[in-house]
């Protein structure tokens, strides 16, 4: 594991973030707009394509040339949640942002979700594409997603890039606050009447309530250069990140100081720097 020079591993002054303020920042992001003219990310016709996948209807958008760059958001998110990514990516990539199954404009009536079938996705996405592999940027769930695609489809990725993932679900993993919480909301949203919406909602909670599920043998199959992401305020705990970077051979850790779970919001450009140099194979030890 080798260690970013901007970082922080003090757990003084722990601040446990809000899960609720988390939830609705990211979905709060489909609204907002960027440099790129009065592009609105996420409901853009002239880049907005669907794809029909494992019985579902998964949409992209593209933007810009060059290698391929996947773009994965966080649960109850959108392409939107990369607003202040995307404009810097697509210089220099062929950014492929998408939205996950049951979020965004993707369309999946199913009653099951995991993250498994989520990677799937992605993979299956590539191959629709006609990509051999791409460069991968994961926030949150997406960062689950992006493991699991190193691991299940491994050829797929190149560079790994992940911000506030965990490997498992529980209190040792997630601040215990933001975690009860969750497991509350679920039973919440089982209470009361079952609309379309209710149920995807309560669909997407559940997922982070009981998954993912994954092993540290399994992060062990990742051989791809990876940079392991968090804030040192996020909702997923410092020394679970910590964990992650060490059971990846060879990886990067960075930990972003006075940074909640949102580090590419809160130091944006920084974040895109950082990132960029990533993938740009510029990060020594």
């Amino acid at each position: 594991m080798k260690s970013l020079t901007i970082k922080n591993l003090t757990m003084q002054n722990w601040k446990p973030s809000l899960l609720l303020v988390w939830l609705i920042a990211i979905a709060s992001f489909s609204h907002s707009q960027t440099s790129l003219q009065t592009t609105v990310f996420g409901n853009n016709e002239a880049a907005g394509k669907y794809a029909y996948i494992h019985g579902i209807k998964l949409y992209y958008e593209i933007y810009g040339q060059g290698e391929p760059l996947l773009m994965i958001h966080g649960n109850g998110g959108s392409i939107s949640s990369f607003s202040n990514q995307i404009p810097y990516f697509s210089e220099k990539y062929k950014v492929i942002a998408v939205d996950s199954r049951a979020q965004g404009k993707s369309i999946d009536t199913q009653d099951s979700l995991s993250f498994e079938m989520m990677a799937d996705d992605f993979s299956a996405l590539l191959d629709y594409l006609r990509l051999d592999s791409c460069n991968v940027l994961g926030w949150s769930d997406g960062g689950i997603n992006g493991l699991l695609l190193a691991i299940r489809h491994p050829s797929k990725v190149k560079k790994l890039a992940i911000t506030g993932a965990n490997l498992w679900p529980d209190s040792t993993a997630i601040n215990a606050t933001d975690y009860k919480w969750l497991m509350s909301y679920y039973d919440t949203l089982g209470k009361v009447p079952q609309t379309p919406e209710i149920a995807n909602t309560r669909k997407l909670v559940k997922l982070n309530c009981f998954q993912p599920n994954i092993t540290l043998g399994q992060m062990s199959q990742i051989h791809c250069p990876s940079l392991v992401i968090a804030g040192d305020h996020d909702l997923i705990l410092t020394e679970h990140t910590v964990l992650i970077a060490q059971s990846i051979p060879n990886a990067f850790l960075w930990i972003l100081p006075n940074s909640s779970h949102s580090t590419l919001i809160d130091y944006k450009d920084r974040f895109n720097e950082v990132v960029g140099e990533f993938f740009g194979g510029k990060l020594k030890k």
